[in-house]
């Protein structure tokens, strides 16, 4: 099957962006990097945006909020990315209305990565340029500095309660200090003084869980590198570091809803963190109480092969970005083509996770290594269909936007996303996405915990709007990694 787009011809197109935010997790799950590998104003697409934010939101009947924070932003976006001339003030009155809806969330968690998300885009559409929407921007990054002191602890209400801490607030400091990498200094009147910088680090200790803290410390720690605090991160990585190597009580270890190995467990804080330092260049840590690219390895080998295509694209990312991939991987085509082609013996439609997701990760690591040809028309085939046998079970039924989230973004970024709206047999002569949106409970309630990763999936067919080629704007652009670049890590200046 050929993909009607090659988000990129291989590793070396990537950008300091999807470097530092590389796989589906971060994108849909945290609502960070958004928009990568933009295609182009698509009249037909965007119209599908609309039509698809429609349809779930009648269903939902505004019940869900975060879906109409996500349906203005999109809406704005796809305005501007059209190229047609707007009226003096217009853009600035639609960033007012996406504000509204950001402080009409109910969670401060919520506002941050609604206000985060909005920022990015201001930067990221060259909304600045106008005056009227650069004349916003301190404002609104004041007030979501506001927002992160209100995130309170263990406030998510999922299996792994108990285990989060300051998980929440880690993840908000993330979103928020990756939106402000995407400006220039002088386009920021209000930045993060040390001090939060600081205390935005310290959350990072109070995260009991080590899964939890290697991986959401280990993106926290990479936007502070690319803001110019990579000295500082080295303290933390290392701490970091010798966290994941203590021995835990099984209280601390994460629930999952499909059995997972040990090896996974241990590798995915671990990738994590290999990534965060190659993007703050302190390449020393590799030896920072063992020698963590044999460790890596190691866990690689030791995990099932279903496990394995969650966590391959990590371990490939995270190599390329150190260097060190022609050591660690010198076959890399034969490793792709065993990791990808193990999708013939994976389900998707056995459970919303493991085998949900997983798809997703084997198409993203095919185009990013340059083997899109490895996605064939029937691996799509089985993606856009199991999503009537993820509804079997209640936990399924309210779980059932995760993966097709994941899916819906992948698709969108090869230029497959209308694959999700056509007719099918497996759901009665309806398409996909009509089926999972018109199988939500009353008002999306039951789905709440997961109804927003679809709308982060939308917002990022959105950004993608914009022409092919656009630059990635302010620091994170200009980011260099020592480990691919040869060069030092770029400071705040």
């Amino acid at each position: 099957m050929t993909a009607r787009r090659t988000p990129v011809r291989g590793l070396a197109d990537l950008t300091p962006l999807t470097r530092v935010v590389a796989t589906p997790w971060s994108r849909i799950v945290r609502g960070v990097g958004l928009g990568q590998h933009p295609s182009g104003f698509d009249p037909g697409e965007a119209d599908r945006i609309r039509w698809s934010f429609a349809r779930l939101r009648e269903r939902v009947d505004d019940a869900h909020p975060y879906t109409r924070f996500a349906a203005e932003l999109a809406g704005t976006a796809l305005e501007v990315t059209q190229g047609e001339p707007l009226p003096a003030g217009y853009v600035a009155g639609r960033v007012d209305a996406v504000a509204a809806t950001v402080r009409g969330l109910t969670t401060p968690y919520e506002r941050v990565t609604a206000a985060s998300i909005l920022l990015t885009t201001v930067s990221t559409l060259g909304l600045t340029a106008d005056p009227h929407v650069a004349a916003r921007v301190g404002p609104l990054v004041r007030e979501t500095l506001a927002a992160v002191d209100e995130i309170r602890p263990d406030q998510i209400a999922d299996e792994n309660q108990g285990r989060h801490g300051d998980y929440e607030r880690v993840a908000a400091w993330t979103a928020l200090l990756l939106a402000l990498a995407h400006f220039e200094p002088h386009e920021l009147p209000v930045v993060p003084d040390d001090a939060q910088v600081a205390a935005a680090l310290a959350s990072i200790d109070r995260v009991p869980s080590p899964f939890f803290r290697g991986r959401g410390g280990s993106t926290l720690l990479s936007a502070v590198a690319v803001l110019g605090g990579s000295a500082t991160v080295e303290e933390h990585a290392r701490s970091t570091l010798a966290w994941l190597d203590r021995p835990h009580p099984a209280a601390l270890q994460p629930a999952f809803p499909s059995a997972m190995s040990p090896a996974f467990v241990a590798a995915y804080p671990l990738l994590t963190m290999l990534n965060a330092i190659a993007v703050s260049g302190h390449l020393e840590l590799l030896d920072a109480g063992r020698d963590r690219l044999a460790q890596a390895t190691d866990l690689i080998a030791a995990m099932a092969p279903v496990e394995r295509t969650h966590m391959a694209l990590y371990h490939v990312v995270a190599l390329d970005n150190l260097g060190r991939l022609d050591d660690q991987l010198p076959d890399l085509d034969a490793f792709v083509e065993d990791v990808v082609g193990r999708w013939r013996s994976i389900d998707p439609g056995r459970d919303y996770f493991l085998y949900g997701i997983s798809y997703a990760y084997l198409v993203q690591l095919a185009y990013v290594t340059g083997r899109s040809d490895l996605v064939t028309d029937t691996m799509v085939e089985r993606m856009v269909t199991p999503f009537a046998r993820l509804g079997a079970t209640p936990a399924g039924r309210a779980n059932r936007p995760y993966p097709f989230a994941y899916v819906l973004n992948v698709l969108g970024e090869l230029g497959l996303a209308e694959r999700l709206y056509e007719p099918r047999p497996a759901y009665g002569g309806a398409s996909a996405f009509e089926h999972v949106v018109d199988h939500l409970s009353p008002g999306g309630r039951a789905e709440a915990a997961r109804l927003y990763m679809l709308d982060h999936a939308l917002v990022s067919w959105a950004l993608r709007q914009r022409p092919p080629g656009s630059p990635v704007p302010g620091r994170i652009g200009r980011h260099r990694l020592v480990g691919v670049h040869g060069e030092p890590v770029l400071g705040s200046t």
